[in-house]
């Protein structure tokens, strides 16, 4: 079983370096910022667990530490926020946001991360994005006409849930136990234990090609006619002010058939690496609905919360009595949440009883840190859990808390 927790400040070089493997704005390689992010995250998850669901109030503004681009494309997911104006600790918490650490069971070791943010945006702060359409013309008196793919800039002030910030160390990625997809449906399960403080709507920014320098086509033939910079400067420009998308970017509609092909091409796509995630979010009922990103072309994918199969079978229940493993039949992903904070989670078989406690092996209920009576979140996963062919690895031991700290 692999284990889940919030992130904490000891997980920082690692996360670095994971942070360094790919290209995304919400995860930078910036010591600094993701300190802070795992310091916002840790107070979020406190206040969750104390009962309180309201946002943090903005950071001072930080103009001491700009953070560098990113320069690798085998990421999953790419980040451009709001337009409000202040450093990016700023706008990371302009709302709650949950950062988890994935850890291998036999080292013990931080293999991955994941991000789950309440709202992105919202009134007086758009997330921008592009809205892609069609335009046909007809000559009558030529008797044919032409169709024209046609873009947009939008500020969605909605202020969705997002998910983001999925990263796995290389070397678990096709592990029998999928750690990947765990990091993955953790978000979901989080969200379906704690409805209320997140959106009607979840959003997915999909990260598109992206050469191994840095640069992507779009922003090569299109942004970058108007923003005079690489698409990598440009990137880091959005880590501290988002105003300058709507200042420079032209509001009115652009042919997109005015673009190199190849440029055409990309509108919409994923990058390779990203193709099974994009797919995994779709069987959940993700859907591309037109809208890409204004610097990359990346597509925005979303869906209805409450319609994602792993937030409405979501639920709170309580430990049963510790049962046997032959006893286990349905996959689920079990969750505790204490009144400090200190959230942890595993996927695993677990005994369920019509309306009563769920049922854990020892081994279960030793990882998770929790005795019989206790109150536990659970997602059974149907068609999306683990099936019996596919062993569990050993358990990681519980190990000691580390002394809180502020990074």
């Amino acid at each position: 079983m692999f284990l889940i927790r919030q992130s904490k400040p000891d997980d920082t070089s690692t996360l670095l370096k994971l942070a360094r493997m790919v290209y995304f704005i919400n995860l930078p390689p910036d010591e600094l910022i993701i300190a802070q992010k795992i310091e916002h995250s840790h107070g979020c998850f406190r206040r969750v667990s104390h009962g309180v669901t309201a946002a943090a109030k903005p950071a001072p503004k930080d103009k001491k530490k700009k953070a560098p681009a990113a320069t690798s494309s085998n990421g999953t997911t790419s980040k451009r926020k709001g337009s409000a104006g202040g450093g990016l600790a700023a706008m990371e918490h302009e709302s709650d946001m949950f950062m988890f650490s994935i850890i291998e069971p036999d080292s013990g070791a931080v293999i991955g991360t994941s991000q789950v943010r309440a709202h992105q945006g919202g009134p007086g702060n758009p997330n921008w994005r592009m809205r892609v359409g069609e335009k046909k013309f007809h000559s009558p008196s030529l008797g044919f006409g032409t169709t024209h793919t046609v873009a947009q800039l939008d500020g969605d002030t909605s202020g969705p849930s997002e998910i983001g910030g999925l990263i796995l160390q290389p070397s678990h990625r096709g592990h029998k136990l999928r750690p990947g997809r765990f990091l993955s449906f953790v978000r979901f399960h989080f969200m379906g234990l704690h409805r209320a403080l997140f959106a009607p709507t979840v959003l997915a920014e999909m990260m598109p090609p992206v050469t191994s320098q840095g640069d992507n086509l779009f922003w090569d033939t299109f942004g970058r006619k108007f923003i005079p910079v690489k698409y990598a400067e440009a990137d880091r420009f959005c880590q501290h002010n988002r105003a300058f998308i709507s200042d420079l970017l032209p509001k009115d509609e652009i042919y997109l058939t005015l673009l190199p092909l190849e440029a055409q091409n990309m509108v919409g796509v994923v990058s390779r690496e990203t193709i099974p995630a994009r797919r995994l979010l779709e069987s959940l009922g993700f859907k591309y609905r037109g809208y890409i990103d204004p610097f990359d072309g990346g597509p925005h994918l979303d869906a209805v919360t409450d319609q994602i199969p792993l937030v409405a079978a979501t639920r709170m229940s309580e430990v049963g009595k510790p049962t046997t493993d032959d006893r286990c039949d349905t996959p689920a992903i079990i969750s505790t949440l204490d009144g400090e904070g200190e959230f942890r989670a595993t996927e695993t078989f677990v005994e369920v009883g019509k309306d009563g406690p769920v049922r854990l092996t020892q081994q279960a209920m030793e990882l998770l840190g929790v005795q019989t009576g206790a109150p536990l979140g659970v997602t059974p996963l149907g068609r999306f859990g683990l099936t019996r062919d596919e062993p569990e690895a050993p358990a990681a031991a519980p190990k000691k808390r580390a002394k809180k700290s502020k990074a």
